[in-house]
């Protein structure tokens, strides 16, 4: 029997790719490697969130972080997860632009192009700010445009939680913007069948 192949794959993101908020600490991220996992992938899964990082960010440690978790291996992968922390108002601006998300976004692309790392973008989830959640909503439509512009597979998170009670009403009791165990299932089962597609592509293209 031939053994799965070694994947790894680095996950940059912010506090929901960290799991804040959740009391088994598996966040999301931990969800999907599990079920990867079970289903047969010998994956490896490096969770690198950090609280309150905007997408530019995120994507001004990319290298630094991701370079040393995809060294080895037989295939590798990038998910990038941001953008809640980039529609956040601060002293009556933005934190980040959406025009700045998409060129930190361009430029994560390009660095991973250049180190043959195929790319998975997560969208960014909903918070308990109605008026925040509909810059959220807005900023996903423009991720999944600019994605499907660059051939990168997205998954599409703030679509499904709009209108969930279940999900606000978690949110709200926690601290306004991070689920607890229930909505962290939640996030892993809509990233789900996003990831699970293009793991498999990532294995594909490294045989």
């Amino acid at each position: 029997m031939t053994a799965a192949p070694d994947v790894r794959v680095a996950v940059l993101g912010d506090s929901f790719a960290a799991g804040v908020g959740d009391p088994a600490a598996l966040g999301w991220v931990g969800r999907v490697a599990a079920r990867a996992r079970a289903t047969g992938w010998d994956l490896t899964a490096y969770p690198l969130g950090i609280r309150r990082e905007t997408t530019p960010e995120i994507g001004r440690r990319l290298l630094a972080e991701a370079r040393p978790r995809l060294r080895d291996g037989d295939a590798h992968g990038l998910v990038v997860a941001g953008g809640v922390n980039d529609t956040t108002v601060e002293d009556g601006r933005r934190r980040a632009t959406e025009d700045e998300t998409l060129t930190a976004l361009d430029g994560v692309l390009a660095a991973a192009a250049a180190a043959s790392w195929p790319v998975l973008v997560v969208g960014p989830a909903l918070v308990a700010d109605p008026a925040q959640n509909e810059r959220i909503e807005a900023l996903s439509r423009a991720l999944a445009a600019r994605c499907t512009d660059r051939g990168v597979p997205y998954a599409e998170v703030a679509a499904p939680l709009a209108g969930d009670a279940d999900w606000i009403a978690e949110i709200a009791s926690v601290d306004g913007a991070h689920p607890g165990a229930a909505g962290y299932q939640r996030l892993a089962d809509l990233v789900w069948p996003a990831f699970a597609d293009w793991l498999a592509a990532v294995v594909g293209s490294a045989r």
